[in-house]
């Protein structure tokens, strides 16, 4: 703990708000990127943008919903896809 004091001492006003300042713009700038790659994966797709996403017929998303191989959220009529659980969906082929 003496050694922290003995460190702020040192430092001038001005210096101590520089380095406060930084550290504080990189932890904003990294949380700005973490909840950027979140947005991301969790964003919500309607019907037809799925259907475009995974290159469907409108017939086939519904197929596979009832199936349970994808899963809808839905708000009134309305239903959504969830961008990250269609790609957990996707399977690897054998070859």
């Amino acid at each position: 703990m003496q050694n922290n004091a003995i460190l702020l001492k040192e430092l001038s006003v001005e210096q101590l708000q520089q380095l406060i300042g930084a550290s504080v713009k990189n932890g904003i700038h990294e949380l700005q990127k973490e909840l950027q790659t979140k947005d991301d994966n969790e964003e919500l797709l309607t019907r037809e943008e799925t259907c475009n996403f995974l290159k469907i017929d409108s017939s086939t998303l519904w197929a596979w919903t009832n199936k349970g191989k994808v899963i809808a959220y839905g708000i009134g009529a309305r239903r959504y896809y969830k961008r990250s659980e269609l790609l957990q969906c996707l399977t690897l082929l054998k070859k």
